[in-house]
């Protein structure tokens, strides 16, 4: 018998609806064991709040078997500096959400998790806390010392990556360059066909500026920075294409024609998936030596504790993530 995953599943900024999709999950039908990275009484205390009675929530041992037991959830233990309250942020507990993504990080890196699937934070109360926090991509990146790596979403076929992330537009220009774009394109194709096994995977890229520049006339980066980096990486027999204009390249028609789409900021490419699959999609971190899935919304702090908050995103994100395990093996 094949041995049974074991998730690490980080249960977010405490405040916000992290803890209480951790707690749903786990009433759902799953092929794993996981463990909640986060605080016991916080957990149990949200769990009173939603009405969940028939959950049993047991100590973290990794001699333990692997198990998956219906309505049972193992929690790794990472308390909190105060008591947390739905919807009301504390920076005092920055440091604890810090130190149950890093726990977690360093445990798939050792091999005791098979993958990493992580509830939201709150960017905002790290930041103030003092912790230099863009995000979880580019924490996660140098946690593993991963030179570059790549963020995705991805409900079914529709996938869409970003050659940038968490940057001011003002700032995206610069940051693409064409050893950039290369190195971007090479780890879509790379992963793609490890953990998804497209063989080979089509890619399409964005333009930078409206209508991918029309020629020189809407901006030089589309022509002498893209162009050539598409080009280049054809040369080495990736299928990939473009500048394609951000207006068009999302017609069905012609994302039918590519697995991915490599966007060139946040906001060029985000807005369409989330439009379409909001609540489903998936956001997976390429480019590292471990598995990472998240959810793609925020900690909607306003549903915190009130029971109206969806699990579907989080339990796409478990889902994907077993089936990126199961493609590698």
């Amino acid at each position: 018998m094949p041995r049974l995953p074991r998730i690490a599943l980080t249960s977010g900024e405490p405040a916000g609806i992290g803890p209480d999709l951790c707690l749903q999950l786990a009433r759902t039908e799953r092929r794993c064991e996981l463990v909640c990275l986060g605080d016991r009484e916080l957990l149990r205390s949200r769990a009173r709040a939603l009405g969940i009675r028939d959950l049993e929530l047991r100590d973290y041992d990794p001699l333990r078997t692997r198990s998956a037991p219906p309505r049972t959830l193992s929690v790794l233990h990472t308390p909190l500096e105060v008591e947390a309250t739905p919807g009301q942020l504390d920076v005092r507990n920055a440091h604890a959400v810090l130190a149950m993504l890093d726990r977690a990080i360093d445990g798939c890196r050792s091999g005791e998790f098979d993958a990493l699937v992580t509830a939201p934070v709150q960017k905002s109360v790290l930041l103030d806390a003092g912790i230099a926090f863009s995000g979880h991509t580019e924490h996660l990146a140098a946690r593993c010392a991963a030179p570059r790596p790549v963020m995705m979403l991805a409900a079914g076929s529709f996938r869409v990556a970003l050659a940038t992330t968490h940057l001011p537009l003002s700032a995206v220009s610069a940051a693409i360059t064409g050893p950039m774009l290369c190195e971007t394109i090479e780890i879509l194709d790379r992963d793609l066909r490890r953990w998804w096994r497209l063989d080979p995977p089509r890619l399409a890229v964005c333009g930078l500026n409206p209508h991918a520049g029309e020629g020189g006339h809407l901006g030089s980066e589309d022509g002498e920075v893209i162009a050539p980096a598409v080009a280049r990486m054809r040369s080495r027999g990736l299928n990939v294409a473009g500048p394609f204009p951000a207006d068009t390249i999302f017609v069905p028609r012609l994302m039918d024609q590519y697995d991915v789409v490599l966007a060139m900021y946040h906001d060029q490419g985000l807005p369409v998936i989330k439009h379409t699959h909001f609540d489903t999609a998936v956001n997976v971190t390429l480019g590292l030596p471990i598995v990472r899935t998240s959810v793609d919304h925020g900690t909607a702090l306003e549903l915190a504790g009130t029971g109206r908050a969806e699990v579907g995103s989080l339990k796409a994100a478990l889902t994907m993530a077993l089936d990126m395990i199961a493609a590698a093996s």
